[in-house]
């Protein structure tokens, strides 16, 4: 057993190779219980697929084998949020795809399809997605009141293109710095059924009118209470063992208001680790509290910023390449990763 491991070493080594060999001991133990999960997740798999299943199969081989998918919530109207993107931390053109071949990081932009498909709308996504080949297109009908479905969507589609061990959800108003992001995930690597994000419990909002109403409110207790914890919204990131279950239980899986508390709904009652990682959620200049910029300087970059008050980047458009200048990582930073 692992006492006796222990026992054992302490009667014949000195007390760093004893040490030494828990380490070794419990990395082997944390890899084990991740290679189980996966495992139970296959297995899951093909008990949907011999009992005519509920949602989408989650076939990985075959599958492209990239570290990290990330996915960048994106809207027919955001045409200049995403090119102050690629003007900043988006890769272009075979600077993507090298990013995706050689460090195995994947980088879309991800939008469904308009209430008229083929319509002015998809044609003009048509011709930006011919030019940049950095889209990924979902089932999908867009809409502000549609996040939960279209972020439910988003992991099944994901998890059915590529065998990653991450997907990430980001919105399109927040900087992220790719290099410190695959860095702070790898360090998950084996550890099964982990979400990551900047986890919080905000008031459950009952009242009509306000942004963001939850109109199931009385499913939470009484007025007044606070959600469970839950990874705030413009970014988090999932185990690949996760975004199978997701995929697999699409169709019972119920959608609330809002998109980050569906997530948090979903994964609440699975054996999950909960990762509270607030590098991914800095502040940016010129607030008091800008704590992107002065990490930096430290020489402590955030994996992603963004401004509380705005949800997202405030004014992202026109702010996006100053933040990325005083809080970027830099344009080598992700090619340092090992994948």
């Amino acid at each position: 057993s692992f006492c006796l491991l222990i026992q054992k070493l302490e009667e014949e080594s000195n007390p760093n190779d004893v040490m030494n060999e828990v380490s070794r001991t419990h990395q082997a133990i944390r890899s084990l219980d991740k290679s189980v999960s996966s495992l139970e997740m296959e297995l899951a798999v093909e008990r949907a697929k011999r009992n005519g299943g509920l949602g989408a199969a989650v076939p990985s081989k075959g599958l492209p084998k990239v570290f990290v998918v990330v996915g960048i919530n994106t809207a027919f109207s955001s045409k200049k949020r995403r090119d102050s993107l690629r003007d900043t931390w988006v890769p272009r053109g075979d600077k993507l795809r090298q990013l995706e071949k050689e460090k195995g990081v994947v980088v879309r932009f991800v939008i469904g399809h308009s209430a008229t498909p083929g319509g002015a709308l998809d044609r003009a996504i048509d011709v930006e997605e011919a030019e940049t080949r950095d889209f990924m297109r979902l089932d999908h009908v867009e809409g502000y009141h549609e996040l939960s479905s279209k972020t439910r969507i988003y992991f099944a589609a994901a998890v059915a293109t590529w065998d990653a061990a991450f997907y990430v959800k980001v919105d399109d108003d927040v900087h992220v710095n790719l290099g410190m992001l695959t860095n702070r995930l790898a360090r998950y690597r084996t550890t099964p059924r982990v979400y990551v994000g900047c986890m919080k419990s905000g008031p459950v909002l009952s009242q009509k009118g306000v942004k963001y109403h939850e109109p199931e409110s009385w499913k939470f207790g009484d007025e007044g209470n606070k959600y469970f914890r839950h990874a705030t919204g413009q970014i988090y990131a999932i185990s690949r063992d996760l975004a199978s279950y997701i995929s697999i239980n699409q169709p019972i899986l119920h959608r609330f208001a809002n998109e980050d508390v569906s997530l948090g709904a979903w994964l609440i009652g699975l054996e999950v680790e909960h990762v509270d990682d607030r590098s991914l959620c800095c502040a940016t200049p010129p607030a008091v509290h800008a704590d992107c910029e002065w990490k930096k300087q430290a020489g402590n970059v955030c994996a992603a910023s963004f401004d509380w008050s705005c949800s997202g980047i405030c004014k992202s458009v026109d702010r996006m390449r100053a933040i990325h200048s005083a809080c970027g990582e830099g344009d080598g930073a992700v090619s340092n990763f090992a994948a």
